[in-house]
């Protein structure tokens, strides 16, 4: 059990958090929400003691493990990729070190032998002598090649590197583990492994994420942080948002009955314990939506962009035609042979446990400079006007521009009341005082 009391966080004159109490218990995965820049990962800093609070304390149950996910990708460059990993369980690893130093003196003594014995006993304990055969398995479950289990972590790139401090934070069932966007640099097949394993997992769980498919998959609680407090709500993220939506237009609709009003929440409640029972966390879940008071449910003070497409007329049947794709990048052929039309209406997501292959894939179909495939041919349907929304985008704003003036480039309509309506409707309404500030022109060496 995790538990923070009267917590405060200042920044200044800014406060992020006032007063807040929260309980986090075993066997639960919380996923904490909040606008950006509501103070989510500080809040997980703070959790971990990586960052001091205000005012306030965090008391972790005495006896108990905390594992926390790491984010610097360069922390670990000298050492073994398995012996990151094992550096996931502290106690077990300097076990591990102290023991085979122990054996590599060349004048091993009557006290080492004793003291070797202890350390032994303690080793098993904590099943170190299935450490790194435990490790081996994580790594190659989240996707890492057995050849690079005894390379220097240097040696990786940074999706691997992802992956191998994904896998420390998961060594060695810590009893509270605390997640800061795990699944960036995922694939999908690695992510749904990832869902697999917290929602089997029986001790307590604390993510944030942006995913909310993610957070559906293996969330019980959700966290919301919110003018300056957390609040604990029994649910996945889909349960929080239409709850707390629901709760919001009854608040609107003052001439509505309390009594109907609360038939509507049970109702509510009673199909969502029903659709829980699909979930592998199911039984939990739908017993505690059913004990939920109707009282917890509150309607949220969250903004939401509005993202509307229009189209400026009606597209035809045949959106685009791909024939015989082919496209290679430093000697390695990153796809070759694709084929595939998309109609009017369809859907399509491109997976691949390449991530360079998508976006490369991606620049092609949008046409983008410098990005031209090896063969094939690409054909847009003549009504058809692509947009592109690209994965690097820093290149879009080394202009020296105000943000009205930015966007003006790309709208057919110039006028500023337009454009200062569609920042508006993006949440960009309370940053109109710093609208008319240019984007800072770039430099040579970045601010220390």
């Amino acid at each position: 059990m995790l538990t923070v009391s009267n917590l405060s966080m200042r920044f200044g004159k800014r406060i992020l958090f006032d007063e807040v109490n929260v309980v986090f218990s075993t066997g639960n995965c919380y996923g904490v929400i909040g606008a950006n820049g509501a103070g989510k990962s500080t809040f997980l800093k703070i959790l971990s003691g990586e960052l001091d609070a205000t005012t306030g304390q965090v008391s972790l149950e005495p006896g108990t493990r905390m594992s926390v996910l790491k984010q610097d990708h360069f922390a670990y460059d000298e050492f073994a990729v398995l012996d990151t990993v094992m550096m996931g369980h502290k106690k077990l690893y300097d076990t591990k070190v102290e023991l085979d130093q122990i054996y590599l003196k060349p004048d091993f003594s009557e006290a080492d032998g004793m003291r070797a014995g202890e350390l032994s006993a303690d080793f098993e304990e904590m099943g170190g002598w299935s450490a790194e055969s435990d490790a081996a398995e994580l790594l190659s479950n989240l996707g890492v090649a057995e050849e690079l289990h005894h390379k220097p972590m240097k040696e990786l790139n940074t999706s691997q590197k992802v992956r191998v401090l994904l896998a420390q934070a998961l060594y060695g069932n810590p009893d509270v583990l605390i997640l800061d966007e795990p699944t960036n640099d995922l694939d999908a097949e690695t992510i749904m492994w990832l869902e697999d394993f917290l929602a089997d997992f029986r001790n307590t769980v604390i993510v944030v994420s942006h995913d909310r498919h993610f957070l559906d998959a293996v969330c019980t609680h959700i966290a919301d942080v919110d003018r300056m407090r957390i609040n604990l709500h029994t649910g996945n993220y889909t349960f929080w948002y239409e709850s707390s939506q629901l709760a919001a237009r009854q608040m609107a609709d003052k001439n509505k009955k309390t009594e109907q009003k609360r038939k509507e929440l049970t109702e509510f409640i009673q199909r969502f314990s029903a659709n829980a029972s699909k979930a592998k966390q199911a039984t939990s879940r739908k017993k505690a939506l059913e004990k939920l008071n109707l009282d917890e449910i509150k309607p949220s003070t969250r903004r939401y962009p509005g993202i509307i497409f229009k189209q400026n007329r009606e597209v035809g049947d045949q959106i685009l035609e791909v024939r015989d794709l082919k496209m290679s990048l430093g000697g390695e052929v990153l796809f070759d042979k694709v084929n595939f039309t998309v109609q009017r209406d369809q859907k399509i997501a491109f997976l691949s446990k390449n991530s360079l292959a998508v976006s490369k894939f991606l620049e092609c179909l949008a046409g983008e400079q410098d990005v031209q495939a090896d063969s094939g041919s690409i054909n847009w349907g003549v009504t058809v006007t692509p947009s592109y929304l690209p994965n690097e985008n820093n290149h879009y704003f080394d202009v020296d521009l105000n943000l009205v003036d930015w966007l003006r480039q790309y709208s057919e309509e110039k006028d500023e009341t337009f454009i200062r309506g569609f920042l508006g409707r993006m949440l960009f309404s309370s940053l109109f005082k710093i609208l008319c500030m240019p984007f800072p022109a770039p430099r040579d060496k970045p601010l220390g």
